[in-house]
């Protein structure tokens, strides 16, 4: 048994579950609509630059979160999955999600979104296990702020090593599939990386690695 490892947004789905919460947040009434969702699309354009500080991503996109229970917002997120995500699923993504469970293969998200986001749709996807960007929570309710060290770029593989050690398991024969530049960090440390639906920067460094690139819909 091996690890399959899967990068979320843009990878396992055919857009990013963090941009998508923000307009849904708007659509809610929870944020200035317009203003909000011009600013997550300013800072989502530097995250495909590589040029994203995650930790001002975060600050900026749990602000309509403070002082709200992870109850309250997961009543929500519930039909957000169902109605947004669920259909932007891609099937190819399913498919290789079950030839790895026909393999034995052991299966992890790995994202740098937030966890109530990326464990809900890993439960759609039927993945149990999850890395994700943790939230911090005071007096029963969000706080706005993270916790830990975050899942993106050199996060994952710090995050990675430590759930490696707390499980017992290594990378022998793990597979990673993700589609961006910021994932390069982990891609360089599997010894079956799996480039899908690439950024240009990712795509130049697959070619010249000789690396799989795979073409999901």
């Amino acid at each position: 048994m091996a690890l399959a490892i899967f990068d979320l947004d843009d990878t396992l789905i055919d857009g990013d579950c963090a941009s998508l919460w923000s307009q849904h947040m708007a659509n809610l009434g929870w944020v200035d609509g317009e203003s909000f969702v011009r600013k997550d699309t300013e800072l989502m354009a530097l995250y495909a630059e590589g040029k994203l500080a995650m930790e001002d991503y975060m600050a900026f996109s749990l602000t309509p979160l403070v002082g709200r229970t992870a109850e309250e917002v997961e009543f929500v997120v519930g039909p957000f999955v169902e109605d947004v995500i669920e259909p932007l699923i891609h099937s190819d993504a399913t498919r290789c999600l079950a030839r790895h469970r026909e393999d034995g293969d052991r299966l992890l998200i790995i994202s740098a979104s937030a966890h109530f986001l990326v464990s809900a749709i890993a439960g759609r996807l039927g993945v149990e296990e999850v890395l994700a960007i943790e939230l911090e929570e005071q007096h029963g309710c969000y706080s706005g702020r993270t916790r830990g060290v975050l899942t993106y770029r050199d996060g994952k593989v710090t995050r990675l090593q430590a759930w490696l050690e707390e499980h017992g398991e290594s990378l022998d024969g793990a597979h990673f599939y993700s589609d961006s530049r910021n994932d390069l960090p982990l891609l360089t440390r599997v010894p079956h990386p799996r480039v899908v639906n690439p950024d240009p920067t990712l795509r130049a460094h697959a070619e010249e690695a000789g690396w799989p690139v795979l073409s999901w819909r």
